[in-house]
């Protein structure tokens, strides 16, 4: 990845013994930035380079050092608030050890420099866990029980360290010993901020501590008693602490006391003596420079650096680092670390002030200055006068100006911060003053900074009196407008600045007149083009550069374009449809003029359009034009768009920053993605094109960082899609989530309490009220936390944020004096809507409800007499005076001694002091006592802050005040959601329509209907409009029992059956069966109870069927049918017991059957026991029942379960027929089931059917039948043919057990598969009933055919008895199926052949004649005609049709039929079908030729005559392609 050329990096993290170190070979100095490090190159001495971020912690980095021993400088180790402790190898920025030792804080770290692999940590309750990386071996150690601040190792002896605890406390331990204390170094009386140990060995006394030592020095000498310890510690060594008390201590190990101490001195800056205030911001970390072992380097107030002198003696032992003016810090420092650098020391340190310094030791000089930034960086804004200057605005409260053309600084960067106070979220250079920067922050001010004075260092800028309510969105200097262009030319300027924000608001401001009121340019808008609608909320704002025209983009996602200067409507574009986050034009000074109309937009969407706009400009419509088709489309990114910017360089280039965490570089007339840059670790969220460079392009992101990068380094030319984006936002995700509860105090104060002191003591360092990012939770992280779990919600985008961080910290410097009362409890982090005064306070006694006349009266006695004089004077006043009050002027407390009108004024004054120190409940309190309850309870109300007692004590104002606070005290509630406790309000002052309506608008149905039953009449229409309200609202979530419910109350049972019934399955719908039967909807009840019946039948429960159907008497009929078809579903079962067994075993009833007698009188005989059908009026009426319902015709892809429930319906009319005896419909019924069977395309199962209803044979129907009954003739030779249908196939797949050979012989061609498949197909396309059978069927008899088969030839082999009997039989059973080879049927099946053929046709030639047409129509060009002709025919032919229409296709390839022939061919056919008469087309038959084939396959088992016939008949009508081809062997 080519990394950036430079970066403005993320601030150091503060409130750290040590979060920045050096390497040890002087090339790296690495700082922790919030949950990152960040590492600069320092090889070069005269300016820093970014060199890249270790990137893994998941929270604030507490601790970073690297490894110093030799050899090993790459390698560096972090701690992190995550409770990790990770060790880094910096040549591949990667992790390679980490561990999770410590369950508490991590305060502090170092890694020894004597033992090369061991890194030690110290934690908030004062554990310290020693660690060595190489061998991952850990110790713990707890020498006492106190927050640790800072650790050390020594640098002359591996076992010692050096601890520095929170209160002042410093002990001195060795980890190879069981008991490791070794010192307990007591002096300091607070916080310890940092360690050092003097670079050299041994403790040589320096002139200049005598006077310290006033204790003989001989002690050190005893000549016995230290020799057991090694040389290094027998000779000590020294240690510096710093600590918050403002001293620095020498330490001597040998001794374990204290030999000198240094105070810090009240610098000059600060003007003599030390604000109290900045007393509390101190931070005193130590540095003993290893090439200076007699000096000290440590920090001071407010950011001085200060040289000690070890060797004076006396007052004056420092020299101030920074000779020369704006070489200091400006804030407090936090740590300073060296490195050798050829042949000077070079010291660097990071401070309060964002900025790392690098400093000259030999010349205490300051070499280079890099600064940081604290806050996502959201705007940025190159100068257009001042080229080069480029602008930074920064979530810190900061806006930075780059000179990036300096040549002597690469990093020179003023900084302004005055009068801020809120995130910079937008920023524009006025077009040709120098210098004139305006800015818009997050809370909605607009102001102008003077960048380029030389005093503008602490000049402030000029607010507009003109406030946003939300967030600045965007900034654009642009012509004037009215009213501002209405004045004369003298009297108004060139250019106006005009602010979007969150409210969708533009306003203008006079920049002459800032502190005049701004102009909502609607207003014009509406005026100019005469609009009554509601105008869209305005997101973005852009001039296009000649100033003539201005595009409005919206939250609706539409952009409006305008003339100026009256703001006249031109044209909507209405493309994107999400709220827009950025629209640029195209500058003017290309070669194509034309490109200036050119508007580049981009929005919540990922796309990017850019439109043109010459034609509409160039035409100037009358009415608006509305453009919906854009000139361009830029599509790649994944996420929303939040800056665009075009090339100054080059003719339509536009580069686009994007929440997918990349900025991209687009060739805009190509529509071509050329370069992608990947470099950042977060969302972008503004990008500006160099205007010197045409190969650089800065970005800046929610990183906290700034980056400068060239496009031709870039490995990547388009955003990442997929898996990509997916690691990008696995980066994004690893930024940390913000913790709602802190531990329980950062180090060092609480930064939110550092700021209370600023705030409290109007310190300059107010602007640090938003102690962005760096380790306190800040509302950035806040609002990061919560976008990485809605990247898309528009109210959270960070660009155009029209939403308020989760919460803010206003409540932190409320502007009230009562945060002087002991800094509020700030400890747990965000404060609970208001911190509670209270809560720090529980022991003292109760507030005084007068504190201000108390305090009066308890001031000095001068005071007191004054009291005195003054009231006697007044009173004798009012004495003379009757009706004049006293003037009492300043002395109100006074008021307690005079009249009631001066009473009133103390008790207003006092009113208000309770008021301001945000005790409201002691301002009422005292209003009660005044008598002025309205006014109390009026306020309240606006404020928002009425309360159940302020709602008890309003009665004593009157009824009507009381409804009327009851009334505003339910808005409230309801504003904060409370919507039950408001109903029940409502109900106090009588209003029960208004808390029912409450409590139903807000979906508290449950409660709505208690208070409505139990306060409103009865039949009142509320109470069912709330259950029915309720039950729509439920059943639409699918909860259909309780939606029941709700309808039965409503006392609507139609709709509760209805609802139950909606899930459909058995259960449901047998309860809404029985709820229909109880509320009297008997038919509803009987068909929910047939259709429960149905799903328990899918199921194979029949006895749950049974039950179900029962309760009604309609249904009687059914229940025969279900009856009867559980007796046929067991027969079929018992005779194909191998079927496999379903999934859920079938439920049989336990019936006595007679297995003696046949089906149907099985059958008959159970209903009658069992059902109770004694009477013939029961059964009739039965068969009345089922007639009426007629079933549609069975395919092959009805489900078995279905075509057996169907046949089951046909066999129940055929039993009941035949126990009445009416024969001939009994015929036809069981032809019905046959045909059923036979349509589904289950030739087993026809056969079963056939075999249960019939076994032996139509013989003795015929015999019953009535033969005068021409019909029922028929009907009982199309059953007969169906039979012996069944028949012929048994005979041939179950041949005579005695010839192997002969069988062999016989079967084998059979079974050459397209023969028999051919075959099967002709049966199935020339088939005579007026159903098309599909072609399921010859596959599946395909399938029997050859199971068959194997079985039979398997028995061949096994049992060789013949029987002679057998084979006469089988004649017989031959010459049974005369009845098949029907000449006028066979004649008729062709003519109806011929008509399916001739359709086929037409209707392939109709497919084929639109396919050629789509295939013109797709491309014009006549050349590939051909080639789709031929194309459609060859894919014809590959259609799944049945074979005789693939037959067909082929010929006509060969001869094209035409129409008129076909047309022709077709009437013929419908002529001759005509002449047949009609008995022959009522019922179906088998196919005639297939029963002659099937004769002609069995051989020479079939009578000579059959043998005849059969050939004769495929002689005459076997004409169709698919006979000739199975018939040719028997034929020729």
């Amino acid at each position: 990845m080519a990394a950036a050329v430079r970066v403005l990096p993320a601030s150091p993290n503060w409130y750290s013994s040590r979060c920045s170190d050096a390497s040890g070979d002087g090339r790296l100095f690495g700082f922790a930035a919030r949950h990152r490090v960040c590492l600069l190159d320092v090889g070069d001495a005269s300016a820093p380079a970014f060199y890249g971020e270790l990137i893994g912690h998941t929270d604030r980095i507490s601790g970073f050092a690297f490894c110093q021993y030799p050899g090993q400088s790459s390698l560096c180790a972090s701690s992190s608030d995550d409770g990790s402790v990770k060790i880094w190898e910096t040549e591949g920025l990667a992790p390679v050890a980490e561990h999770g030792l410590h369950q508490n804080a991590i305060s502090a770290l170092h890694w020894s420099p004597l033992v090369k692999d061991l890194i030690v940590s110290g934690d908030e309750k004062g554990i310290v866990v020693c660690y060595w990386h190489n061998r991952s071996d850990s110790q713990q150690f707890f020498p006492e029980p106190r927050t640790i601040f800072c650790l050390t190792c020594s640098p002359h002896h591996e076992n010692l360290v050096a601890i520095g605890y929170k209160d002042g406390m410093v002990v001195i331990i060795d980890i190879s010993r069981k008991r490791e204390v070794l010192h307990r170094l007591r002096g300091h009386d607070d916080e310890i901020h940092c360690l050092a140990w003097c670079p050299v060995p041994g403790e040589e006394k320096l002139p200049a501590w005598q006077d310290e030592l006033q204790a003989p020095s001989e002690e050190g000498e005893v000549p016995n008693g230290e020799v057991t310890q090694d040389t290094t510690t027998k000779k000590g060594c020294y240690l510096a602490s710093g600590s918050k008390d403002q001293t620095i201590r020498i330490w001597s190990c040998t001794r374990g006391r204290s030999v000198m101490t240094l105070k810090l001195p009240p610098t000059k800056r600060r003007g003599g003596a030390v604000d109290p205030a900045v007393k509390e911001r101190i931070w005193l970390t130590v540095h003993w420079p290893p090439g200076h072992s007699t000096e000290i380097v440590s920090s001071s107030f407010g950011g001085e650096l200060l040289l000690w002198d070890l060797t004076q003696s006396g007052k004056r032992k420092w020299t101030l680092l920074g000779s020369s003016e704006g070489q200091n810090h400006s804030r407090i420092v936090f740590n300073l670390c060296s490195v050798k650098h050829q042949d000077k020391e070079l010291l660097f340190s990071i401070s309060m002030d964002r900025d790392v310094k690098c400093w000259d030791l030999s010349t205490l000089d300051c070499s280079w200055t890099m600064p940081s930034l604290g806050g996502f960086v959201y705007s940025l804004a190159f100068s257009p006068v001042d080229t080069g200057c480029l602008a930074i605005g920064v979530g810190d409260s900061m806006i930075r100006v780059w000179n990036t053309l300096s040549m002597n600084n690469i990093y020179d960067v003023k900084t302004f911060w005055q009068s801020i106070k809120s995130k910079v979220t937008a920023l524009a250079w006025h077009p040709t003053k120098e210098g004139w920067l305006a800015f818009g922050t997050d809370d909605g001010k607009v102001g102008i900074f003077e960048t380029f004075s030389s005093s503008a260092k602490n000049k402030p800028p000029q607010i507009s009196s003109t406030y946003h309510k939300k967030t600045v969105y965007t900034l654009a200097w642009g012509p004037p407008t009215p009213p501002v262009s209405s004045g004369g030319e003298g009297e108004q300027p060139s250019v106006t600045l005009y602010s979007c924000a969150g409210e969708g608001i533009v306003f203008q401001h006079n920049p002459w007149k800032l502190n005049g009121e701004a102009n909502d340019i609607n207003k014009v808008i509406r005026d100019t083009n005469s609009i009554k609608h509601k105008l869209p909320a305005r997101t973005e704002i852009s001039w296009k550069p000649d100033g003539k025209l201005l595009a409005l983009g919206n939250e609706d996602g539409s952009i409006e374009i305008f003339q100026a200067p009256n703001l006249k409507l031109l044209c909507t574009i209405q493309q994107h449809h999400k709220l827009i986050n950025a629209i640029r034009w195209h500058h003017e000074h290309g070669s194509q003029p034309e490109l200036s109309y050119l508007i580049a937009s981009g929005s919540i969407n990922a796309t990017i359009y850019v439109h043109n706009l010459k034609s509409v400009v160039e035409s100037t419509p009358e009415s608006p034009l509305t453009i919906t088709e854009p000139f361009r489309t830029l599509a790649g990114h994944t996420a929303k768009i939040t800056s665009l910017s075009w090339s100054p360089h080059h003719e339509g280039r536009l580069v686009s920053a994007c929440y997918d965490g990349t900025a991209q570089v687009w060739d805009v007339m190509k529509e071509e993605p050329l370069c992608n840059y990947r470099g950042h670790q977060g969302r972008l969220l503004s990008v500006q094109w160099s205007p010197v460079d045409s190969d650089a392009v800065y970005t800046g992101a929610d990183d906290f960082s700034v980056h400068k990068w060239h496009i031709s380094k870039q490995e990547h030319t388009r955003p990442p899609q997929g898996k990509k984006s997916i690691e990008l936002e696995k980066k994004r995700s690893m930024q940390p989530k913000v913790k709602t509860k802190k531990k329980k105090k950062p180090i060092g104060k609480s930064p939110a309490k550092q700021d209370l002191s600023d705030a409290m003591n109007g310190d300059e360092s107010a602007k640090e009220m938003l102690l962005e990012e760096n380790g306190v939770s800040d509302h950035e992280g806040e609002k990061e936390a919560q976008e990485a779990e809605l990247p898309d919600k528009v109210s959270m985008t960070v660009s155009k944020d029209t939403s308020s961080p989760a919460y803010d910290y206003s409540s932190f410097s409320l502007p009230k004096p009562f945060v002087t009362q002991k800094a509020i409890p700030v400890k747990k982090d965000p404060p609970k809507e208001k911190p509670t005064p209270d809560a720090s306070l529980k022991k003292r006694k109760p507030r005084s409800i007068l504190p201000f006349s108390t305090f009066m009266d308890h001031r000095s006695k001068d005071e007191l007499h004054q009291d005195c004089l003054r009231l006697a004077t007044c009173l004798k006043t009012k004495d003379n005076n009757e009706d004049v009050s006293p003037d009492l002027k300043d002395r109100i407390h006074l008021g307690l001694f005079a009249d009631r009108a001066s009473l009133h004024k103390m008790i207003d004054v006092e009113g208000k002091h309770h008021l301001e120190n945000g005790h409201p409940e002691l301002f009422q309190q005292l209003m009660l006592w005044k008598g002025d309850m309205k006014g109390v309870l009026q306020a309240a109300a606006e404020r928002g802050e009425l309360t159940d007692q302020l709602v008890a004590i309003s009665p004593m104002v009157g009824y009507q005040a009381w409804v009327w606070t009851v009334e505003a005290f339910v808005k409230q509630l309801c504003f904060q959601e409370q919507y039950v406790k408001a109903a029940s309000h409502l109900l106090s002052i009588h209003k029960v329509y208004e808390a029912v309506e409450l409590l139903k608008v807000n979906h508290f149905y449950r409660e709505a209907i208690v208070i409505a039953k139990a306060r409103l009449r009865p039949e009142d229409p509320i109470l069912r409009d709330l259950y029915t309200s309720w039950a729509a609202l439920l059943e639409k979530d699918g909860h259909y029992s309780m939606a029941a419910k709700c309808y039965l109350g409503a006392s609507s049972p139609y709709d509760a059956v209805k609802v139950l019934a909606k899930k459909g399955d058995a259960t449901s719908l047998k309860t809404a069966a029985e709820l229909a039967l109880v509320s009297g909807e008997e038919e509803l009840s009987a068909t929910l109870s047939f259709r429960c019946a149905q799903d328990l039948l899918l199921s194979r429960n029949w006895v749950g069927a049974q039950e179900v159907l029962q309760q009604h008497k309609t249904l009687f009929g059914q229940r025969l049918v279900f009856c009867l078809n559980e007796l046929l579903c067991k027969c079929l079962s018992e005779r194909n017991p191998c079927d496999r067994k379903g999934l859920v075993p079938p439920c049989y009833h336990s019936w006595e059957l007679n297995r003696e007698a046949s089906f149907f009188d099985m059958v008959i005989e159970v209903w009658q026991n069992v059902l109770g059908m004694d009477t013939t009026e029961q059964a009739t009426c039965a068969r009345e029942q089922l007639h009426s319902i007629e079933h549609p015709p069975s395919t092959s892809n009805t489900p078995p379960k279905q075509v057996l429930f169907r046949i089951s319906h046909d066999l129940t009319l055929a039993a009941l027929s035949y126990q009445t005896a009416t024969w001939d419909e009994a015929v036809r019924s069981i032809l019905g089931a046959v045909t059923r069977s036979y349509d589904a395309g289950n030739f087993t199962l026809m056969q079963e059917i056939c075999s249960i209803i019939l076994p032996e044979g139509c013989d003795n129907l015929r015999h019953k039948l009535d033969s005068t009954n021409s019909e029922s003739m028929d009907a009982c030779r199309s059953l007969e043919g169906f039979v012996a249908y069944k028949r012929l196939y048994d005979l041939w797949w179950n041949p005579p057990k005695d010839s192997l050979v002969l069988q062999k012989a016989v079967l084998d061609p059979v079974l050459c598969p397209s023969e028999q498949t051919a075959l099967e197909k002709s049966y199935i396309s020339g088939q005579s009933s007026s159903e098309e059978t599909p072609d399921q069927t010859a596959v599946e008899m395909d399938e029997n055919l050859c199971n068959t088969t194997e079985v039979h030839r398997c028995e061949t082999e096994s049992d060789s008895r013949t029987s002679s009997v057998d084979l006469v039989d089988r004649q017989s059973k031959l010459n049974g199926c005369e009845v098949l080879l029907s000449e006028e049927i066979a004649a008729l099946q062709n003519t109806q052949r011929d008509i399916a053929e001739v359709q086929q046709i037409l209707a392939d030639m109709i497919r084929q004649h639109q396919q050629q047409r789509n295939n013109l129509q797709e491309n014009t060009n006549g050349s590939t005609q051909e080639s789709n002709l031929q194309q459609s025919s060859e894919t014809e032919s590959d259609k799944p049709c049945s074979d005789s229409s693939q037959m067909n296709c082929e010929d006509e390839i060969k001869e094209p039929v035409t129409l008129p022939e076909l047309t022709k061919r077709l009437l013929k056919a419908k002529q001759k079908l005509a002449e047949f008469p009609d008995n022959l087309k009522v019922f179906p038959f088998p196919d005639v030729l297939e029963c002659c084939l099937v004769l002609l396959h069995i051989g020479s088992q079939c009578p000579p005559e059959l043998h005849e016939q059969a050939l004769d008949l495929l002689r005459k009508h076997g004409s169709a392609d698919i006979y000739k081809k199975a018939g040719r062997r028997f034929l020729t």
